[in-house]
């Protein structure tokens, strides 16, 4: 029998032999097609660094309304990249918009998150 392989940086219990069982409780049972989809497809949105940023940004103040002009110097990005990247943030549905007036609100979707973290759940 050959032991497993163990990257530097992976913790112990994140390791399955035969003799411990399942490494963690990611899942009660396997993702179907279309959720693994739907995971890797918002594992893909967050992997921007403007987009982390601007979520963290929007999350540390709340988690909203903020409006396209509250990120701009913040993001040190202009206007329309911030816009860009807050409609891909809303078509995923991490964020919700709402108009206010002449302004467009985005507030975070806090259990849009519950599925990436349950995900992110190992151990």
């Amino acid at each position: 029998m050959t032991r497993p392989t163990i990257p530097a940086t992976a913790p112990r219990a994140a390791v399955s032999t035969p003799q411990s069982g399942p490494c963690c409780s990611l899942s009660t049972r396997p993702y179907t097609p279309p959720e693994a989809s739907d995971l890797a497809e918002r594992f893909r949105i967050l992997s921007d660094p403007t987009r982390l940023r601007m979520l963290s940004l929007i999350a540390s103040r709340g988690c909203g309304p903020v409006c396209v002009g509250d990120l701009v110097d913040p993001l040190g990005v202009s206007q329309p990249t911030v816009s860009h990247h807050l409609r891909i943030l809303t078509d995923a549905g991490l964020l919700t918009r709402r108009r206010q007036g002449r302004s467009v609100l985005y507030t975070v979707v806090a259990e849009a998150f519950a599925p990436l973290r349950a995900a992110l759940a190992i151990g």
